[in-house]
């Protein structure tokens, strides 16, 4: 009767640090902070034309260097 005393003893113990190694995380990540996901970039249009002009300006410089 004692080794089944001294196993069921063995049994709830690795049952125990189961259940407390199992809790770990959900008891930690209660103190961590969350934070909304950034917003999505969008590009209204501007970024484009930006972009657009600054290559007309490249091709109208190249173009006067060619000129003059």
């Amino acid at each position: 009767m004692e080794a089944v005393t001294s196993i069921n003893k063995s049994f709830l113990a690795a049952i125990a640090v189961v259940l407390a190694v199992a809790a770990l995380p959900a008891g930690c990540a209660a103190h961590f902070q969350t934070f909304a996901p950034a917003p999505s970039p969008t590009s209204d249009g501007t970024t484009i034309d930006q972009g657009i002009a600054y290559v007309l300006m490249l091709v109208a410089l190249v173009l006067t260097y060619i000129i003059h």
